[in-house]
């Protein structure tokens, strides 16, 4: 099939017949999707069989199917849209759940397809058989086992507003290879309505806003609270964010899945929150007397025990997942809708108040947190013979702002990025906030360059989660996409070392030390750009270099250990 062929399909594909492949790729452009990451495998092979004939929708290669699913998710969060990937049946799906679960987790709209047995062989224990739907069913939002080719497209079309309606999340559609190899009856999107069921409240609950802007115009510690919510809203739920951030001259911190709803260089920012927070975050969430949380879950790192968070105050979460409210912090107005149409409603209400507060009456309130906020949180000491971690990060900051960077992370470097870099802007910052991958940062910034060809995308990394994933390095390279690795090699497994987990006289660790590979010579190898750093004078021109490379760069940036800084 042409590219031809397959553009003659768009506008009167509605109810032709059509093999499986051929539906598939069909019902993928009825959904807008432009870029799918995936692997081939026997069970699929039909569906392949038809991307190799058509140039419309572009498939990227991995080396394995973790790296299609966070490669998938770097894409959607970096842009709104839902991330496909496409994985065979058995080890395929299996290597595929911890991007399922990642996704899950912090709420990424993913759509992945998979391949299945033949029907007459499921429950056989047929070669690359498992129980996907049972396996899956767990880790996703919603999962389909397709048993008839009439039902393939109309289940593909409903993957995908499952996905990205109310709390986005992944959905695992399973395709049987006789279903595929079959033909059938093409149906359209605009005729399938997606279920009730999946359809959260958009009614925002007036009272329970007016109650809450009630609130808030008596409130004298008043905080607000923000989440991933925000950023799963859109561009117009950050706009609104900052719009009454401004009306109320409310304090704003955030989740490390919130950064850049609210720009870190606003006035009222109080940086992240958390257990690895900054001090005036921390102790106004403590102290305040009212706190509005928007689109944030309280998650166990966000408020450690949960029974004693924020004891002095009262509370407003802002959610569109009905059973994240009240689910771990009891909350005194809870209130179910998009977060940008509750902003839109609230800001109505606060300018619809009889008498506008004064915002006179937060100004003890401002002068205690000017003095939380001059312990300076973050402040290290820099080092002329070493590279401290910090250092590092806040020339990579400096040198890569101009450039309106998109930031991924591996877990290990997830707070020191949060800690020294300031995102301005949402979709900026790629990161496994509740399930914390290893190896997540490399294949996600893969993601994220091929959904903004032209950008600069860095994945921070650590020299022990960057070696999980870092096969991916050879995708970036036959797709061609420049992605930067700036690993931060300490010699350590950083958040473990860190928690205290690796505690065996050092003997352990030297040993690990000493089978860390050459990373410059790794990515020669891989055909990429190897770039190392060991000394502070040289920082800046080696990061100027890599941020001019027209190609994958892995940065070898040797820092000083915990015991030397």
């Amino acid at each position: 099939m042409t590219s031809g062929k397959a553009n003659s399909f768009s506008s009167s594909a509605s109810d032709a017949l059509m093999n499986g492949g051929e539906i598939v790729l069909q019902a993928l452009r009825d959904n807008g999707v432009e870029h799918i990451f995936g692997y081939p495998g026997a069970a699929v092979l039909p569906i392949y069989d038809e991307i190799f004939q058509q140039e419309d929708i572009k498939h990227f290669l991995v080396r394995h199917e973790q790296g299609a699913g966070h490669a998938a998710e770097g894409y959607a969060r970096s842009t709104g849209k839902v991330g496909v990937m496409l994985v065979t049946s058995g080890p395929g799906v299996t290597n595929a759940v911890t991007a399922l679960q990642d996704a899950l987790m912090d709420s990424v709209p993913l759509v992945c397809l998979s391949g299945q047995v033949p029907t007459n062989l499921i429950g056989t224990d047929a070669f690359q058989e498992c129980d996907t739907v049972g396996i899956t069913r767990p880790c996703t939002k919603h999962n389909f086992l397709v048993q008839h080719i009439d039902d393939l497209a109309k289940t593909i079309h409903l993957a995908f507003r499952i996905a990205a309606a109310g709390r986005p999340g992944p959905v695992l559609v399973d395709m049987p290879k006789d279903v595929l190899f079959a033909s059938g009856t093409y149906v359209s999107r605009d005729k399938v309505a997606l279920l009730p069921s999946c359809q959260p409240a958009m009614q925002d609950d007036q009272n329970a806003i007016q109650a809450a802007v009630a609130l808030m115009a008596e409130a004298r510690r008043p905080i607000i609270y923000t989440g991933g919510g925000v950023i799963n809203a859109g561009l117009e739920a950050s706009r609104l964010l900052r719009e009454f951030v401004d009306l109320t001259g409310f304090p704003v911190t955030s989740t490390i899945m919130g950064l850049g709803a609210y720009p870190a260089t606003g006035p009222n920012w109080l940086r992240v929150a958390g257990q690895d927070g900054s001090h005036e975050a921390n102790m106004a969430i403590g102290d305040c007397d009212l706190m509005i949380a928007i689109g944030a879950r309280f998650d166990d790192l966000a408020t450690s025990r949960a029974q004693e968070f924020s004891l002095r105050s009262k509370k407003i979460q802002i959610d569109i997942d009905a059973s994240s409210i009240n689910k771990r912090v009891l909350v005194d107005i809870g209130i179910q809708g998009d977060a940008a149409h509750v902003l839109a409603d609230m800001i109505h209400a606060w300018r619809s108040l009889p008498n506008m507060p004064d915002q006179k009456r937060l100004r003890a309130w401002w002068t205690k947190i000017d003095h939380w906020r001059a312990h300076h949180s973050f402040s290290y000491e820099r080092l002329d013979y070493a590279i401290t971690p910090q250092h590092a990060l806040k020339r990579l900051h400096a040198l890569t702002k101009p450039h309106d960077p998109i930031i991924a992370t591996e877990i290990g470097q997830q707070m020191w990025v949060a800690q020294f870099f300031g995102f301005d802007k949402p979709n900026r910052w790629i990161t496994s906030g509740g399930l914390g991958t290893m190896g997540f940062g490399l294949p996600a910034a893969l993601g994220a360059q091929i959904a903004n060809p032209g950008r600069l995308v860095i994945d921070i990394a650590g020299d022990a989660s960057v070696l999980t994933t870092m096969k991916e390095l050879s995708t970036a390279i036959q797709h061609q996409a420049p992605i930067k690795i700036f690993i931060l090699r300490n010699e350590h497994p950083g958040m473990a070392r860190e928690w205290g987990q690796v505690a065996d006289g050092n003997h352990r660790s030297r040993a690990y030390a000493a089978s860390l590979p050459d990373f410059s010579k790794l990515a020669e190898a891989y055909g990429a750009i190897g770039l190392r750093c060991e000394n502070p004078s040289e920082l800046d021109a080696r990061i100027e270099e890599m941020i001019d490379a027209d190609r994958p760069v892995l940065f070898d940036c040797r820092v000083a250990g915990l015991a030397d800084a």
